[in-house]
């Protein structure tokens, strides 16, 4: 099984880092003075147990506060499979921080505390990781010690999540009641709830399949360096560089280069292995092409015969991440889309959405903050773009404020036109 990217979600204290924590423990992927030193804080802070959510809470803020606030990524592996997790936080001004988070992630970990339920902040995740796009949800009922691994209160919670998640667009949905203190369903089922009938969460998470969530319909190879190098052994070498985020390459097909349109065919593939007769996302290749063809970064290798949209107009979701700058109408900004690098206007802002309610609030003046709303943005040049929905890394963006260089918002499109 290939790698796995997944992240944590939900609300403050529903034991996120804990999970991760005895993730890590139990599949041994700590080392000794790491454990020491976790049971030495521990001490310190006058728990009666080893804390284990302090493997990713490292700032000195978060220890002292018991929560999450910077994003802390963490690599492990079993014999099956190899995994990155995204540790996300739980309060609802650091929303931008679970965005960011959760998207690059195949799966989101929604846990939810067994005794009280879904909170705001659940909802407000549930329907982040549905905006996102993230096709494989598990929602991990946690805290069941609490509750003497009660199973009809870990089924009032599931039906209480289903029937929500009936208005949100999760194509994959399970749920595990666990205790991640205590390792109950982790890493290996667990005795005190026989009445489940389910794997654990590792299992789950090693048996996944993801291949199928790619898109390898639509070929798309984004130009992020050209490789020229200027040496007698490789004077005539040319070679496109990037990572390819659609479809399917293969030596001798013909390809179609944007925004020049000119036609070519593949001479030949290169990995960081040698070469290769095909490729397929996410490889990180060099693509040489017959002919000499004016090429630079920022450039779009496809199919002839299918294009990604190209508009100087898209419609978009918007993140606002800035405290100190306001997202409205009018604002000029630098766009980040794939490897593309241009200037964009906003020509309006249609509605901001109430993760309260999820209600569309019309017309707004504004972004704040972690707010989330729908704008029209114009850019300088056009971009050339999928649908988010069909491909998640042609249909996202990032935007700077170029004053500073600091980034603002990140963005999903949802269509073209103004």
């Amino acid at each position: 099984m290939g790698l796995l990217r997944f992240a944590t979600a939900g609300s403050v204290d529903d034991g996120k880092s804990t999970l991760i924590g005895r993730l890590l423990y139990d599949t041994k992927s700590i080392f000794q003075d790491q454990l020491d030193s976790i049971e030495a804080t521990s001490i310190q802070m006058g728990n009666d147990y080893t804390n284990l959510a302090l493997l990713t809470d490292g700032l000195r803020a978060e220890r002292e506060q018991g929560i999450t606030i910077d994003v802390a990524y963490r690599y492990f592996a079993t014999p099956k499979r190899k995994f990155i997790i995204a540790d996300t936080p739980g309060h609802v001004q650091y929303t931008r921080n679970m965005v960011t988070g959760s998207s690059r992630a195949d799966l989101v970990l929604i846990l939810i505390d067994g005794r009280h339920g879904m909170t705001e902040q659940t909802r407000r995740h549930a329907f982040l990781t549905s905006l996102l796009r993230i096709p494989h949800v598990v929602v991990c009922v946690n805290k069941m010690d609490l509750i003497d691994y009660d199973e009809q209160a870990f089924e009032a919670v599931k039906k209480e999540f289903q029937n929500f998640a009936m208005k949100l667009e999760i194509p994959d949905l399970t749920f595990i009641p666990m205790s991640a203190l205590h390792g109950d369903n982790v890493v290996s089922r667990s005795p005190n709830m026989e009445w489940y009938q389910g794997s654990s969460l590792l299992h789950h998470l090693e048996q996944l399949h993801i291949a199928s969530d790619r898109n390898h319909i639509d070929a798309r190879f984004p130009v992020q360096y050209v490789i020229r190098p200027q040496s007698g052994e490789y004077h005539d070498y040319r070679g496109y560089a990037g990572t390819v985020v659609g479809g399917v390459f293969k030596v001798g097909d013909e390809v179609l280069i944007l925004p020049s349109g000119l036609t070519s065919t593949v001479a030949s593939l290169e990995s960081f292995d040698g070469p290769v007769s095909e490729a397929f996302g996410p490889m990180a290749i060099t693509m040489r092409l017959t002919g000499d063809i004016d090429i630079s970064r920022g450039d779009m290798i496809c199919r002839p015969n299918n294009r990604p949209q190209s508009s100087r107009y898209v419609q978009s979701m918007i993140c606002w991440m800035s405290e100190k700058l306001e997202f409205e109408p009018g604002m000029k900004l630098a766009i980040k889309h794939s490897t593309k690098s241009s200037r964009v206007i906003v020509a309006d802002l249609q509605y901001r959405i109430n993760l309260d309610t999820l209600h569309r609030e019309m017309d707004p003046d504004s972004l704040a903050l972690n707010e989330i709303g729908r704008a029209s943005l114009q850019t300088t040049e056009p971009l050339f773009f999928d649908e988010y929905r069909r491909n998640r890394n042609t249909g996202s963006f990032i935007l700077i404020d170029e004053a500073t260089n600091a980034t603002v918002a990140a963005g999903i499109i949802v269509g073209s036109g103004v």
